[in-house]
């Protein structure tokens, strides 16, 4: 089906990403013989349709920078990607497509290194900005601590749309895929990811973030848990 004949508010929502597209149509590809292809991904297209009718229309549209690429609208086609496609897909395969989304961003940031004093102050100032644009659209519930010299970044989000989504559509088991390529943006930056909670499975998504050379990530050693979520001691 041509996106274009998709009937949805767009005034409050938006369209999942070109890249996502992409990605979910790849992974069709995969799966299923070329003759069903287009019957899958109609699907798929109207499960997310569906999902957005009873979904809040307050998160800004194209005018927010939290719905483009990677973004908590792609975050729900790939959701509806997975209740389509459950047979044949599985979380690791939901974490690849989402970081193939999100992650770009950040490869292209190569020379940032965050043990570096100029680099650790620029991240901390751009999560400071983020959390004014989060006051502007009240999607993400964003507090960023003030920055401390010679110890870690911090910041939480409380409120977490894509976690809020997934509980109100029973999905939390795909959430692990969407919050842990988190971590793998952090080691693109010559930084390291210390998390406690996310928002699907705790109270807030605590973000902790120093140098890959930093004593203090070595004292909170990464394990995945039984749901597959990345975290730390």
């Amino acid at each position: 089906m041509e996106d274009e004949k998709l009937i949805f508010d767009h005034t409050c929502h938006v369209l999942y990403s070109k890249a996502c597209k992409e990605q979910i149509q790849d992974k069709i590809a995969l799966h299923y013989p070329a003759e069903q292809w287009e019957a899958i991904w109609t699907q798929v297209q109207k499960q997310y349709v569906d999902f957005l009718k009873d979904w809040r229309t307050d998160l800004g549209g194209k005018k927010n920078f939290h719905n483009g690429t990677g973004g908590t609208y792609d975050c729900i086609a790939l959701m509806a990607y997975y209740v389509i496609c459950k047979s044949v897909t599985n979380l690791d395969e939901i974490e690849e497509m989402e970081g193939n989304l999100f992650l770009p961003a950040f490869r292209k940031l190569k020379f940032v290194n965050v043990n570096k004093l100029f680099f650790k102050r620029l991240l901390h100032f751009s999560f400071a900005t983020a959390g004014k644009k989060c006051l502007k659209w009240n999607d993400y519930k964003m507090n960023v601590a003030a920055y401390q010299k010679g110890k870690p970044i911090y910041y939480e989000f409380t409120e977490c749309p894509v976690a809020e989504f997934a509980k109100q559509f029973d999905l939390l088991e795909v959430m692990p895929a969407l919050c842990n390529p988190d971590y793998t943006a952090m080691e693109l930056l010559h930084a390291k990811l210390v998390r406690i909670t996310t928002c699907s499975n705790g109270s807030k998504c605590d973000y902790m973030i120093c140098g890959d050379e930093d004593e203090y990530c070595r004292q909170h050693p990464e394990y995945k848990d039984v749901q597959g979520y990345r975290r730390n001691k």
